[in-house]
């Protein structure tokens, strides 16, 4: 799955990133906005992840999405 659908499904998304990152709040996740770099950070923020450890976690979980 490509980060342009998920961006474009947004509203569809957000339960998904929810369920997957628990410690994200509903402000954060609407923060994001469905920008990549945005929910990046929240990532980092929330669970005191390096960038890189954000960005793999968050490209594993897209990955996951195409199964």
């Amino acid at each position: 799955m490509n980060w342009d659908r998920i961006e474009g499904e947004w509203k569809n998304f957000k339960g998904k990133v929810r369920d997957k990152w628990g410690k994200l709040t509903d402000d954060d996740v609407e923060a994001a906005g469905g920008k990549k770099d945005r929910l990046v950070g929240r990532i980092q923020e929330r669970y005191g992840y390096a960038k890189d450890k954000a960005e793999q976690e968050l490209n594993e979980w897209m990955r996951k999405l195409d199964v």
